[in-house]
């Protein structure tokens, strides 16, 4: 996903940019994938096909968008965690009461309020209206890291970033 262009046509206008930041949960075995418990209600997205949208709301004040990745039935999925903002930013700037353009997607709640994402398009397909994900012509350098914001299974190498990107949720540490 780091690298392509996640595209977003709300009612308010269309939006996009470019993927600069995801990290990975994968599975009930892992502690931090909301799989964790098992299948319930709120996680049932996530044993869905691969391509749907997971968009959950954290600490009951941002919306947070994941792609589920593995097969059905097996929960997997990819917080995307930054964009480069490409198309759309006097939306992006109106949601979001900011000027800068690095702060307008980077961090997962951000890029969610940036783009108008609601709960409502949780279970979506990415590839179907109002999502569109466009591939970008060319390989990008990744760096890979810890996942970060969350409590459990914190050492996982599941954060991965543009190399070089001043999109990036936080930098990636020097030992990263």
């Amino acid at each position: 996903l780091v690298g392509q262009v996640l595209v977003h046509r709300a009612p308010a206008g269309l939006t996009a940019g470019r993927i600069v930041e995801v990290e990975a949960y994968i599975g009930e075995d892992d502690p931090a994938c909301h799989a964790a418990p098992g299948p319930t209600p709120r996680n049932a997205p996530l044993y869905g096909p691969p391509g749907i949208a997971y968009v959950y709301l954290n600490y009951g004040l941002h919306h947070l968008m994941n792609v589920v990745t593995e097969r059905r039935g097996f929960p997997a999925a990819v917080l995307i965690r930054a964009l480069e903002p490409a198309h759309g930013l006097d939306a992006m700037r109106e949601r979001r009461g900011v000027d800068d353009s690095r702060l307008l997607c980077g961090g997962p709640g951000r890029l969610s309020q940036a783009l108008g994402i609601p709960q409502a398009h949780d279970g979506l397909a990415l590839d179907d209206p109002p999502f569109e994900l466009l591939a970008r012509g060319t390989e990008p350098e990744i760096t890979v890291g810890p996942r970060i914001g969350i409590t459990k299974a914190t050492e996982q190498p599941w954060r991965y970033g543009l190399a070089g990107s001043r999109y990036l949720s936080r930098p990636m540490r020097s030992s990263e």
